[in-house]
């Protein structure tokens, strides 16, 4: 049986249409000069490719830090201002974490996607409030969650009366300091009839691997990129930074902005293919 494609307009475009949709920036809102330079080159790096677009994904905080002392960004009023400028000087589509009730409302007013952290995915009323915004709400599937068990998330969207919804697979713990990615995730959570998207970049994580910050296996990033294309995933979550080794948050996972044409080259390959075997 032909599965139903799940669509979600953003701009100009569809996730999970013809175009590979993928996220990517910073992880982090580093200071203003360096968050506008990321998406002009970011959005440089995605311009020859015609069936790629480009979301830009910076956080204005990081509150799930592993240690106290880690840096976590400009707040949210300073942060949302920042985003802001992307759009109006790039004319980006951007998407932000958001972690109250309250911010919800406001990163809605600026972000045409709001995005619910993994730890944070069975917060009722977070949930409740990001639907009601009326906003694309994309929620990262919690580590500890099973991929049938997001369906419940997707109802209480829904029951809103928001249906703009995307579930995000970003591995799952195995043992300790350590994720595993199973590509079943991707087909079930489609079957809820929503877009779902992978993060390559934090299922590399080795989440609190030293220490005092999370560990990461940069190298995997293509691997389970083309995996989660050819499981026929509707877009994906690629965290990137011009300088990884001195970025201010999951330095071991970002990709390397350097790295990003070779693989979207194939990612666009693998992408238009996985679709003509989906419509035929």
């Amino acid at each position: 049986m032909k599965k139903e494609k799940s669509q979600l307009a953003v701009k100009d475009f569809y996730i999970g249409q013809k175009d590979l949709v993928i996220m990517s920036g910073p992880c982090v809102i580093e200071s203003e000069e360096h968050t506008l330079k990321a998406a002009e080159t970011l959005q440089k790096i995605f311009e020859p490719f015609k069936s790629v677009k480009l979301i830009f994904k910076s956080s204005y905080d990081k509150a799930n830090r592993t240690s106290v002392h880690s840096f976590r960004g400009p707040g949210l009023e300073e942060g949302l201002r920042i985003l802001q400028k992307v759009r109006e000087q790039t004319g980006l589509a951007v998407v932000t974490d958001i972690h109250s009730a309250e911010e919800a409302i406001a990163a809605s007013q600026v972000c045409e996607i709001i995005q619910i952290p993994a730890f944070l995915c069975r917060q009722t009323d977070l949930i409740i409030a990001a639907g009601k915004t009326g906003a694309i709400v994309n929620v990262k599937k919690g580590q500890f969650m099973a991929p049938w068990d997001m369906k419940n998330v997707v109802e209480k969207i829904h029951s809103t009366g928001n249906h703009q919804v995307i579930l995000t697979d970003r591995g799952a713990s195995f043992g300790y300091n350590n994720l595993v990615s199973d590509m079943r995730a991707i087909p079930i959570m489609q079957q809820f009839g929503v877009p779902v998207c992978f993060d390559a970049t934090h299922s590399v994580q080795l989440p609190g691997g030293q220490g005092s910050v999370s560990g990461g296996q940069r190298e995997f990033i293509p691997v389970l990129a083309k995996a989660a294309v050819a499981a026929g995933v509707d877009c994906l979550f690629i965290e990137s930074h011009p300088d990884p080794k001195h970025a201010k948050s999951d330095a071991a996972t970002v990709m390397d902005f350097k790295e990003l044409p070779k693989l979207l080259r194939l990612l666009e390959s693998l992408y238009q293919l996985m679709r003509q075997d989906l419509d035929e």
